[in-house]
This record gives structure tokens, sequence and C-alpha cells, in this order.
């Protein structure tokens, strides 16, 4: 179209350097000087898309104020040329003017003039992005636009922030979404002081172990904070692989957190009104904090603890193999199991279990194997029920044994689905491959 246009000036005798012909007729002078100014226009109209589309290209939505600030000066560029050449005005005198109208408004302007060069120099140097999760002087949101002024952050309320460009220069800036595939989280739990500093990141660091979300490589660590009489503060710090993830892993490992704990005989400082009596044994004990079996009267948790027998496993042992029937029930009191199962020969891991959970449960029911092998991950200290015992016992109790029914079905659900073979995308047949099936 630019070149049509100009041929079209070009075949009638007009040019964009020399002043519109035909002064003798009003009317024609007013419509070539019109054309003409509009073809420089016109051109700064469209350079400004091609630079546009070029620095999409190169830089995406963060260039837009660079692509704004180019935009402005081409059009001023083209105002001044139509002015020196169509116009034939004095453009020295009209700079000198514009100079001093500049510097007025310039100091009039200061301090968005400062929000709209420090918007520049954020996209260029680019400590954050659109959809970036960052936090400005405190102010923590998503990025969901950076603008001539300011900068937009949606945060985690739904509330919109407006930062000025010029405070989000100067200001320390936190970039939760760099890099892109390590995000740091960390919770802090406070004990009892008259529990062993030892015994307490033991079972913490057991607690990481039970979380599969947590990066291995940076690992995760539990560091002692603060000690005092009133309590002493423990963190435990990690690293996941999506921003995403945060929430659920931080939730996850609290829960995991305050089951090993308890496992260990420690408890939060918030829990200890829920500590079971003391004078209970282990078994008992594992009964109370048990989810299927913490229905049970009392004087059947009585019996129960005294038809469980401890096993220990060290890291690396199998409890129980894939497909083997098992004729007793295991409740795990301390440690991590893995569950492993196989995807067409090769195996994974699918999850790991903590304190309170139990395994062996689809030979009870069933008379089944399932094709899963749990493997102890750290040294375990699980409590075993024969079946000879357990089976009357869930035919009387049958709240307990739909229970662990319901269990079982939604764990053999999820290995059916987790082991199901992927199916494999069919080869695009193009025309080469048309040509060799004729061959």
């Amino acid at each position: 179209m630019p070149a049509l246009f100009s041929v079209l000036l070009f075949n009638e005798g007009l040019s964009p350097m020399q002043p519109a012909p035909r002064a003798d007729n009003v009317a024609l002078h007013v419509a070539a000087t019109g054309l003409l100014i509009g073809w420089w226009l016109y051109g700064a109209r469209t350079l400004t898309v091609l630079l546009g589309a070029l620095m999409w290209q190169r830089v995406g939505h963060t260039g837009r104020l660079l692509q704004d600030l180019l935009g402005a000066v081409i059009f001023l560029i083209a105002i001044i040329a139509a002015m020196a050449y169509v116009l034939d005005l004095p453009v020295k005198g009209v700079l000198a003017t514009s100079g001093a109208v500049a510097i007025i408004v310039g100091l009039a302007l200061q301090s968005t003039l400062s929000d709209v060069f420090s918007g520049i120099v954020l996209n260029t140097t680019k400590p954050y992005q659109i959809d970036d999760w960052i936090s400005i002087d405190g102010t923590e949101g998503r990025v969901v636009d950076i603008d001539w002024r300011a900068t937009r952050l949606q945060t985690a309320q739904g509330s919109m922030a407006v930062i000025p460009n010029s405070l989000a220069a100067k200001a320390k800036i936190i970039n939760f979404s760099r890099p892109s595939d390590v995000h740091g989280l960390s919770i802090s739990l406070q004990v009892s002081p008259h529990a062993r500093p030892q015994t307490v990141i033991e079972a913490l660091e057991r607690a990481m172990q039970g979380c599969r979300q947590l990066l291995g490589k940076p690992a995760p660590s539990v560091a002692l904070k603060s000690a005092s009489s009133s309590g002493m503060e423990y963190e435990i710090s990690g690293f996941v692989a999506a921003m995403g993830q945060k929430r659920e892993v931080r939730n996850l490992l609290f829960d995991l957190a305050y089951r090993h704990l308890q496992a260990s005989g420690v408890s939060l400082l918030s829990t200890e009104a829920d500590a079971p009596a003391p004078g209970l044994s282990r078994p008992r004990q594992l009964l109370e904090r048990s989810n299927i079996f913490s229905t049970l009267r009392q004087d059947e948790k009585d019996t129960f603890s005294q038809n469980m027998a401890l096993h220990t496993f060290r890291a690396g042992d199998t409890i129980l193999p894939s497909g083997e029937v098992s004729d007793h029930l295991f409740i795990i009191e301390s440690g991590v199991v893995s569950v492993v199962l196989r995807r067409d020969g090769t195996p994974f891991e699918a999850g790991r279990m903590g304190p309170g959970e139990v395994i062996g449960e689809a030979g009870i029911l069933d008379g089944e194997g399932v094709p899963a092998d749990f493997i102890a991950m750290t040294f375990c200290t699980l409590y075993r029920i024969e079946k000879a015992y357990l089976k009357p016992c869930l035919d009387a109790r049958r709240d307990i044994g739909e229970a662990m029914q319901a269990m079982l079905d939604h764990r053999l659900h999820s290995a059916q689905a987790l082991i199901k073979e992927v199916p494999k995308a069919a080869p695009r047949k193009g025309f080469m491959q048309w040509l060799r099936t004729r061959g």
C-alpha cells in the first residue's frame, strides 16, 4: 500500500520532498498538501507497525514501552519532515520553540517522565515479565501489565496493586518465578522445649523424605532456628519444580511433620492437649492415631494392641513384594515406605507412605496381592497383625472393614491408572512416506 500511494503521487507530479504545486488553485493546492502530509504520516505509521512486529517476535509483550517510544519518535520526525519539505516552514525556529515548550512540559511532568523512563529501564533490564510472581517492596503478586506509568500486580487476595515504575526501579524486587524450574519454600514448627533436638531433626528429615515433590537438588534441609523456655522452633526448607506446587507441598509437609513427630513421641506446642494419655504402650498409641482403627472401643484397642508384633526394616529392605498375598497387616509406626510400580517392566516410584498407614490389606480382604513393591526408604518400625486374628474382627466391625475396603479400592484404581500404557502417537503419513509405500 505505501508503494502504491507513492506511485500515485509521483504520477500526479507530486513529491514529498517539495512543497505542493498549483498555488494559484487553492482547492488543488490544499488537497495536494494534505496528500503529501498524509504520505509522511502514513509512512511513519507503516514503519511503526513493521518495527512493532519485529520487536514482538524478539522481546514479546515486554517491549511494548520501547515500541511506543520508537513510534512517538518516528511520528515526530515525520511531522518535522512534513513541515520542512511540504509546508516549507523554518524548521530551526520550530525546533527552538518546541525545545522551550519541551522544557516547560518536562518540568511540569517530571514525576510522570520519571515513571516513563523507569519503565523503559525495567523493560530493558527485564527483572520481571508478564505472568511472573514477584514482590516489590513487600507487595507480592503476579505481573499482569507493564505500561508507561506503572506495573500492575494481581495479589493473592485477587486485588490489583498499581506500583509506579519509578518506585519499582528503586525498590528491592524478588522474582519468585526465576529460575523457572526451582522454587524455594519453607515451613516453621514449634515443639516442646523438652524434646531432644536430634530426635526432632531425625523425625523432620523423615518427613522430608516422605514428600516426593521436594527436589533432591538443591537438597532440602532441617535447621533449629531458635530455642527458649517456651518452645523450640525448627524450619524445613526445600525446593519444588513449579510455582503452583508450593501451597500443596507446604500443606503436605505440615501433615508429614506432625505424623513423624508424633511417631517419635514429640508433640507440637499447639497439640499438647491431644497428646496420648501417659502409660499407653506403643501399639496402643499407634491405634489411637490410626484413621482406620481409631473408632475401636477402648477395650477393643487394648485387645488389639496385645496382638500386634513389632518388626523393623532397614533402608532398602522389601516389606511386601509385588504380587505376594499377605497373611498379615502392617501398620507403619515410624519411617518412610516407598511404593514401587512397574510400567512395561520398568520400575518407578508411585508414592510414599508414613506413620499410621497400613500395608497388606488386599491379602486380608480379598486374598490377593497388589502389583506394587513396598520398600523401606529409611529405617522403619511396623506393627504386624495376623490375618487369623484380624479377619474375625473385621467381620464383627463392618465399619472398619468397609473403610479398609474403600482404601483398597482407591489404591488399586490409582495403581491401574499409573501403570496403564500410554498410547503411542500414530506416525504421520506425509507425501514421502506415501512414495516409499508405493515403491
